[in-house]
């Protein structure tokens, strides 16, 4: 429900480090509708139709903006092919301590290492900080829609780690 960005120098006037934002369901400014109906109706057709649902990390990797970079292309199109060809469906799977996504821990053609963004950064603290701040946006912008959201929609709320 929170879609989440980043507005970046060189896409965004005005910009000159990465700013956190956010707008409900990725288009807020064209749903009538409050975003938890949305977020109720996704969840409904995902179950109605016994589907899996894939996130792929397609930005940033290996350390903050100015440090890291964008996951290659390489990488997403070999990501991609595996979820079409069902080649990730027998594979071991690690869960995000502060996003509680699955996390593949191998796909054809991708370098391991990047399937768990933590084991990219070099130093694996500075990331769990961002990890947390990042869990703490989605949950403060989170909160304006949280007396509509039923508890299964409130359970998926990143969990924090440690407070910053």
């Amino acid at each position: 429900m929170s879609g989440y960005t980043a507005k970046v120098a060189g896409t965004e006037a005005g910009i000159n480090e990465p700013q956190t934002t956010f707008s409900a369901c990725f288009g807020a400014p064209f749903m009538p509708l409050h975003p938890t109906k949305y977020a109720e109706m996704l969840g409904e057709k995902i179950d109605e139709s016994n589907v899996t649902v894939w996130l792929i990390n397609t930005g940033w990797s290996a350390g903050p903006y100015g440090i890291g970079e964008r996951i290659s292309l390489k990488y997403t199109r070999a990501m991609i092919t595996a979820i079409l060809n069902n080649q990730l469906t027998n594979v071991e799977y690690t869960k995000h301590q502060v996003f509680g996504l699955y996390m593949p821990k191998s796909c054809p053609n991708v370098d391991s290492k990047i399937l768990n963004p933590k084991n990219t950064w070099e130093n694996a603290e500075e990331y769990d900080k961002k990890a947390n701040e990042l869990a703490i946006a989605f949950n403060n912008n989170f909160k304006q829609f949280a007396d509509n959201a039923n508890n299964e929609i409130l359970s998926a709320a990143p969990k924090a780690i440690q407070k910053i």
